[in-house]
């Protein structure tokens, strides 16, 4: 393999094969997020949903989950939108019978969220055969290099996050 094969999608040359040995992980990371994309892009065409649309769903699974009730204004919140946009985002879910508009149990002005039990069988038959296979991949972890996997992926976490938007 040349070093142009190596540093595939990197600008800038190798000094030292731990560059190198970098450069396959940005790689391998970069790989599994485009498959990653790939995924949510068939997940959103079968479920006939947009990207904020599956955000949404997943949030109030989450939620439901945790037993907490989330209202428009939180979930525009989460997800970075403007209450006209979540309005319009709401109305989508609710038509295709995602999601439900319930009365607020102690302010009558406000409205609670929440995924119907459909939805929540639709992601779990869409994506769970996935998600098995991801945990079985987890699963061949030991300890010791879970710890290591998980303190590195913060690390590229805080290094993406510390990217400023000017």
């Amino acid at each position: 393999m040349s070093d142009k094969d190596e540093r595939k999608g990197y600008w800038y040359g190798l000094e030292s094969r731990k560059q190198m040995g970098a450069v396959d992980v940005l790689n391998a990371l970069r790989d599994y997020r485009t498959a990653e994309a790939d995924m949510r892009r068939r997940t959103r065409a079968s479920m006939g949903m947009g990207e904020t649309d599956l955000l949404a769903l997943g949030y109030l699974l989450e939620a439901e989950r945790a037993g907490r009730e989330v209202g428009p204004k939180e979930l525009a919140v989460r997800l970075g939108v403007t209450s006209a946009s979540m309005t319009s985002l709401v109305d989508r879910l609710v038509r295709s019978g995602y999601v439900t508009r319930e009365p607020h149990p102690t302010d009558r002005r406000a409205l609670i969220l929440r995924p119907t039990p459909g939805s929540d069988q639709e992601v779990r038959s869409t994506l769970g055969d996935m998600h098995s296979r991801m945990m079985e991949a987890a699963e061949t972890l030991s300890s010791k290099d879970s710890a290591v996997v998980v303190e590195f992926l913060r690390r590229m976490r805080k290094a993406i996050d510390s990217v400023s938007s000017s």
